[in-house]
């Protein structure tokens, strides 16, 4: 793959992403994840549930498969939703990525302030390692 491939692939993943969490973005929307983490279930059974009528509780998937979260399956006249497994390790894997680079962002910024501290200053208006202090 082309490094303009890669950074449209990282792009699409990043408008992907920030789709998914804008539909995490209402606690309905997270209460119906939480129960399908459990398991596929039909509308009827989510409505009693999340506490929410049909007509509401559709909107609300719409938008979580629209965000590629939840997967929708026809089983006879019933519909079936489930989550996407495979879109939801991909944001985890993300989010467990920022919170190594944040980690490592903190020792780097802990390391220039020690430094900034402990310095290599013998004494004022002496010069050791280039810098001079007064």
């Amino acid at each position: 793959m082309s490094a303009m491939e890669e950074r449209r692939a990282g792009e699409l993943q990043g408008a992907a992403a920030a789709q998914a969490f804008r539909a995490l973005g209402d606690e309905k929307r997270l209460r119906i994840v939480e129960l399908l983490s459990g398991g596929a279930q039909c509308v009827c059974d989510l409505a009693a549930k999340v506490g929410a009528k049909q007509p509401l509780l559709s909107f609300h998937l719409k938008t979580l498969r629209e965000a590629g979260l939840v997967v929708a399956t026809r089983r006879g006249k019933w519909i079936y939703y489930s989550l996407n497994d495979e879109l939801l390790g991909e944001l985890e894997g993300g989010i467990a990525r920022l919170g190594e680079a944040s980690a490592e962002a903190a020792v780097r910024a802990e390391a220039a302030a020690r430094a900034e501290t402990e310095c290599c200053f013998d004494g004022p208006g002496r010069i050791i390692g280039g810098i001079e202090k007064r």
